[in-house]
């Protein structure tokens, strides 16, 4: 199974693909669209979209555009804001985050979880900044360390993170304010490594035997097990609300 679809299955049962409950969700998109609501929203990453159609559904003067690599996420995308009535106020986007552009800035940029698509925290937002209208707003997601982690969970996770204290200054120095922000508890976080894991073995056990079936055990029982071993213990994730300073080029 390609990683894609193994990643597809694992969060069918969560709200959006990020340790964030639908509480957290709604208010964070409240918080971006507070003033914004009739304009332009764009997600980097979007995946199948949730952050966008329910954006769509509970805004109906906002217009939207999703970006992401992968057709099939972008399939259902399309069919879950066909399903709620929501298709004509949606553009979605088969490409690399890196070579989207607009001749139309947007109100507000979603970016949760997939910094990495750019290189990193700091590319991702110098890529935002020209996407980005006057007085437009950032909804951006991004893990970091709560404590010095072991080596194992730095192999797994990457090198490229550090710590919430450390992630805010790299924001900041990128020219970016925080407004507002979410640190996801420990009960949304665990919440988060159940479903991913939960949700790819239910699958899989429906499955007939074969090497679909079998890669889907393996790779949740591998996630459990460096969740549970490596990381749970350091792992963090906020949300924050920026707005570019003098520095981050907006607009």
């Amino acid at each position: 199974m390609e990683r894609h679809e193994i990643s597809r299955i694992a969060h069918r049962d969560h709200p959006v693909a990020a340790p964030l409950s639908d509480e957290s969700v709604r208010e964070l998109l409240e918080r971006l669209l507070r003033g914004r609501s009739d304009g332009r929203l764009l997600d980097l990453g979007c995946g199948e979209a949730p952050w966008l159609v329910r954006a769509l559904a509970a805004h109906p003067a906002l217009r939207a555009v999703g970006v992401d690599t992968d057709p099939a996420a972008l399939r259902t995308a399309l069919h879950t804001a066909q399903r709620l009535g929501v298709a004509r106020r949606i553009g979605l986007h088969h490409r690399d985050v890196r070579e989207f552009s607009t001749a139309e800035p947007f109100d507000a940029v979603l970016c949760v979880g997939a910094t990495h698509a750019f290189g990193g925290l700091g590319p991702a937002l110098a890529a935002i900044g020209p996407l980005l209208a006057p007085g437009g707003a950032v909804l951006l997601g991004e893990s970091y360390w709560e404590r010095e982690p072991p080596a194992r969970a730095r192999e797994l996770l990457g090198e490229g993170l550090t710590g919430l204290a450390g992630t805010l200054a790299a924001v900041e120095a990128a020219g970016w304010l925080p407004v507002a922000g979410h640190t996801s508890t420990r009960a949304e976080l665990d919440a988060y490594e159940w479903s991913w894991t939960g949700s790819l073995t239910d699958w899989a056990l429906d499955q007939p035997p074969g090497p679909d079936r079998e890669a889907a055990l393996h790779a949740a029982a591998e996630h459990r097990r460096e969740w549970l071993d490596a990381y749970r213990d350091c792992f963090g994730f906020v949300t924050l609300l920026l707005r570019p300073g003098s520095r981050a080029g907006a607009g």
